[in-house]
């Protein structure tokens, strides 16, 4: 065991391996030859039956549960031949018995508990991944259309108002051509906090695409929408990021906003919000544009 701890420790993980494995093999299959069956050493062998199936191609693994299985039905065939080679008293057989029982247990117990934790986190993981943009934290496009559509549904059943606002950050690309991606994540993982520290833990936001941010603002018409879009581009404006040249970068955001009316579908709501977004790039950028209903 202490060899195959130095073989981990090198990562020399198939070392350690088959010194764990060949260990345990031998110490089940002396055990039983040398005190017989009852004392329990066999049910060592079946600590590998998780291991195998999990850590194995499926092919490979079927193969050494196989080898396994004849293993162990041959050490229990092999003691009906032949009597243990030092047996002990029929009590300190008992002891020995409960023993490798309990320990065999305890292994078992820790194995379910750390295979059922690596599946949760493995589920959260993929949940997080499927759900949440990467670099900023906040919600993905897809998973934010989905709240939106159960929005929607309230607004069908009760008229609740809901307004969207989609910010856009001012001159991003020459951030990222002059000073480069990794001062333009930056920017990007500040946006997203700044803008989401001025919205109600009701509000939704996500990473809409590329330097585009989506709000979906609950119970909210347009003019109060506005109010909230007008405080996220103050907010901003306040803000300096510095560059690893030293330079000031100051941001600023082009926001449009709509809200959501009778007949209307997500896309078209959203797309209105967008189009105000444009006109505020053309009027200038660095302000906050309403709607234009009468567009569609």
């Amino acid at each position: 065991y202490l060899l195959a701890y130095q073989a981990l420790s090198k990562k020399k993980n198939g070392v350690a391996i088959t010194l764990i494995w060949s260990e345990v093999i031998i110490h089940a299959g002396l055990g039983v030859t040398l005190i017989g069956w009852d004392s329990g050493f066999h049910y060592y062998l079946l600590i590998f039956i998780p291991a195998l199936s999990v850590t194995m191609p499926f092919g490979v693994a079927v193969a050494a549960l196989l080898g396994l299985w004849s293993y162990y039905v041959g050490l229990y065939v092999l003691m009906w031949f032949m009597e243990p080679i030092e047996p002990i008293a029929p009590s300190a057989l008992l002891g020995v018995y409960l023993f490798n029982l309990s320990v065999v247990f305890a292994m078992f117990s820790y194995l379910s508990f750390f295979y059922l934790m690596l599946v949760t986190t493995a589920n959260q993981k993929l949940r997080w991944m499927a759900t949440t943009d990467s670099l900023t934290g906040l919600f993905n496009r897809r998973h934010i259309t989905n709240l939106t559509n159960r929005e929607l549904a309230r607004f069908q059943r009760g008229g609740h108002a809901l307004a969207f606002v989609v910010f856009d950050i001012d001159y991003f690309k020459p951030i990222n051509d002059q000073h480069g991606h990794e001062m333009g994540d930056r920017v990007l993982v500040d946006v997203a906090a700044v803008i989401k520290a001025e919205l109600r833990a009701q509000d939704l936001l996500a990473r809409w695409g590329g330097e585009e941010f989506l709000a979906v603002l609950v119970d909210t018409d347009l003019r109060s929408g506005q109010t909230t879009a007008e405080r996220v581009r103050k907010a901003l404006k306040t803000q300096q990021w510095i560059a690893q040249n030293g330079e000031f970068i100051s941001i600023t955001v082009s926001a449009g906003i709509s809200e959501f009316r009778a007949g209307d579908d997500l896309n078209s709501a959203i797309n209105r919000a967008d189009q105000a977004r444009y006109r505020g790039k053309v009027e200038g950028r660095n302000r906050v544009i309403l709607e234009q209903f009468y567009e569609l």
